[in-house]
């Protein structure tokens, strides 16, 4: 999942939200992390929410929508496809509108810097500064957003154009994303009460669990 699913799955209090977008920037175990307790279990329910999207069928299943020549960028596709397409639905999965939701997100975010690793700094407050979450509706922007990302990875590489499978294959990719969304919502749900009981938070924290 990617930004916007992150933060509309996990909890909207600024500490847990900061640690659902940190969690593609901080690496180890979330004990390691020198960062309040809110924000690791941001960290971690991020993590969580990732490893079960990357298990569930019908993610696999669009991710075998995608082509052989983009075949190995499935993951990155699906995760700004889902993105673009729970954008489109919000109404369906939120009872606050999106620009409120993310004008909201992007003013929790832009006033917790000092927490921020440098490159997640430079990264989330491009984001809130070019409204990335709501530009995600419009296939134009979707287009652009993996584009800019091909071009920061190893020249001759096939992103370029992914949206295009998008495109050529949306009524199967909405239909997918549309059949998930309700089981990632209410696993999402599930971890976030469970991260509430400190005996289960501190159990987390003696395991050593990345997620």
């Amino acid at each position: 999942m990617n930004f916007l699913a992150h933060l509309r799955l996990g909890p909207h209090e600024p500490q847990p939200a900061l640690g659902g977008l940190l969690g593609d920037f901080v690496k180890g175990p979330v004990a390691a992390i020198e960062l309040p307790d809110a924000v690791r279990k941001g960290i971690w329910l991020h993590r969580s929410i990732d490893a079960f999207t990357d298990r569930h069928p019908v993610v696999a299943r669009s991710k075998a929508r995608v082509t052989d020549e983009r075949r190995r960028y499935a993951g990155i596709m699906v995760d700004m496809f889902y993105d673009h397409l729970l954008a489109r639905h919000w109404n369906h999965f939120a009872d606050q509108s999106l620009t409120a939701f993310t004008g909201r997100m992007y003013n929790a975010v832009l006033a917790q810097q000092a927490l921020m690793p440098e490159r997640a700094r430079r990264v989330l407050v491009r984001m809130a500064e070019e409204d990335w979450l709501c530009s995600y509706a419009e296939l134009d922007n979707l287009h652009m957003a993996l584009d800019n990302m091909a071009r920061r990875l190893r020249p001759g590489n096939r992103l370029p154009g992914a949206v295009d499978e998008l495109e050529r294959e949306y009524g199967r990719f909405e239909a997918d994303f549309l059949a998930f969304m309700p089981e990632v919502i209410d696993f999402a749900a599930a971890q976030a009460t469970a991260l509430r009981d400190p005996a289960y938070w501190q159990g987390v924290l003696a395991s050593g669990s990345r997620a």
